[in-house]
């Protein structure tokens, strides 16, 4: 057992000044590791991110420069590389909720989010383009932001720190202050999230539950021993499928991600509809699943349809597991998912996305780490400590 004496309820380093690309998290031989500490951080983490920015001023800018742009019924993107595309998509959810809240209609396309190379390649023309890049050295989202700008749209930031290439081609900044210490980026994922409940107080005009939020992202990764059984259980397979509909499209997403970095499984998502349509001939006993549902909305709707997928998945012997909201999980029998399940508190005072992306990333991050534990694997360095591994990273690059 690695010795820490991490305190999940202080803050996280800062980024660098002057700015610079991390460095590989600091070996650890075995539990806890830089990821462990990490989702144990995120409650507080999320908490004081809150309170911060709503006493900053640059979030009001980036609220007002969204309300602009759909007034004049221009493109707003938002977008990102890897565990900040992901974050991207569930920017746009909150965003998206918080105008329908607020009784603004989004326009004929509302707030898209496509990844960021192909938003550099076919760049919007005026609107508002919002980068979400933790360290902002990603090059597509930096050539999104610059390709965005030369079209005449507006450039926002979501990221960690001021100093970074992406930094400079920011016409607003919004900065979360604290760096994720591991490569499997956790707080990478939800920093953004929180950032984006923030902006959306401000379109709402109206404070989130700061208690409830804590309380969900506690509560997501409270089970270890379910995440150790399904775990166990997924351990001897040969590739891992994601299911998702609605906000859980973003998590399953970003679990696919987790899975291959930190466990090295070869993995995919499906939107739950499309998985019935002709995938499930690929799979079979060394085939494990997830399904992750925590949406509330049209909740029973996809209840109906996921037990349908959850049969079909069990008939043929996949391994199924699922990560659920209470009272989703009360109403899909056990049966269906025999490698286990996690459970998400309900948050009924927060909105709907907000809960569901909330609640599912500790969730989806516990699970993640406790494969990577059952298959021997550290999380930390996303295998580039293996010098193969390493020189394809820098082949990206």
């Amino acid at each position: 057992m690695a010795v820490t004496t991490f305190d999940p309820t202080a803050p996280l380093p800062a980024p660098p000044d002057p700015w610079t690309g991390s460095t590989m998290p600091s070996p650890r031989t075995g539990p806890p590791y830089h990821m462990t500490d990490m989702i144990a951080a995120e409650p507080h983490l999320a908490r004081r991110l809150l309170a911060r920015l709503r006493g900053d001023p640059t979030v009001g800018p980036l609220a007002d420069a969204i309300e602009a742009a759909i007034a004049a019924r221009e493109p707003i993107v938002v977008t990102g590389c890897g565990t900040s595309e992901h974050a991207a998509q569930g920017v746009a959810l909150i965003l998206r909720d918080a105008l329908a809240t607020a009784g603004t209609d989004p326009g004929p396309t509302g707030i898209l989010a496509p990844q960021a190379f192909e938003s550099a390649l076919d760049p919007q023309r005026g609107g508002l383009l919002i980068g979400v890049s933790h360290e902002g050295g990603s090059a597509a989202t930096n050539a999104a932001m610059a390709a965005a700008r030369s079209n005449g749209a507006r450039t926002a930031l979501i990221t960690a720190g001021g100093g970074s290439p992406a930094a400079a081609v920011a016409d607003i900044l919004v900065t979360t202050r604290e760096i994720d210490q591991s490569w499997c980026h956790t707080i990478g994922y939800v920093a953004p999230l929180v950032t984006a409940i923030a902006v959306a107080e401000r379109i709402r005009h109206r404070d989130t539950d700061d208690g409830a939020v804590a309380t969900i992202m506690a509560g997501g990764a409270a089970d270890e021993s379910a995440a150790e059984t399904i775990a166990a259980a997924f351990q001897p397979s040969r590739h891992v499928i994601v299911i998702g509909s609605g906000a859980d499209r973003a998590a399953a997403r970003e679990l696919v991600l987790k899975i291959e970095e930190a466990a090295w499984i070869p993995s995919a998502m499906r939107d739950l509809e499309t998985f019935l349509h002709g995938h499930l001939p690929a799979t079979g006993e060394e085939t494990a699943l997830v399904l992750v549902l925590t949406d509330r909305d049209r909740r029973a709707e996809r209840l109906a349809r996921a037990r349908q997928a959850l049969a079909a998945s069990t008939i043929v012997g996949v391994r199924v597991a699922a990560i659920l909201a209470t009272d989703a999980s009360s109403m899909l029998p056990a049966s269906l998912t025999p490698a286990g399940r996690l459970i998400v508190p309900e948050a009924p005072s927060l909105a709907a996305p907000v809960a569901s992306l909330l609640g599912s990333a500790t969730a989806l991050q516990l699970l993640t780490e406790r494969i990577a534990r059952a298959r021997a694997t550290n999380p930390d360095p996303i295998r580039r400590d293996d010098s193969r591994y390493r020189e394809a990273s820098a082949a990206t690059e």
